[in-house]
């Protein structure tokens, strides 16, 4: 996370943003109550549980609140930054 960010929405914020870390949490429900009735590990998924597949980690617009992954960031960071060289 050393590169230039720039928010793809307000296009203005180039300094305030929150990290925001994707843990996830594997369980079972009971399918009358709703109540977990297990927690799992990655390592302990049977067939049919996915494993998460999504970003660890999500970046958010400190001035207007846009989240998205850090890729569309730095891809607006740049984009803008090939604009001013031209």
């Amino acid at each position: 996370m050393t590169k230039p960010l720039l928010c793809p929405t307000c296009k203005s914020n180039r300094m305030r943003f929150t990290i925001i870390e994707q843990i996830p949490r594997y369980i079972r429900l009971d399918p009358q109550t709703g109540e977990v009735v297990q927690q799992m590990g990655s390592e302990e998924l049977d067939l049919f549980h996915q494993p998460y597949k999504g970003e660890s980690y999500m970046i958010q617009c400190g001035v207007c609140g846009t989240t998205e992954s850090e890729e569309r960031f730095v891809k607006m960071a740049q984009h803008m930054q090939s604009q001013r060289s031209t």
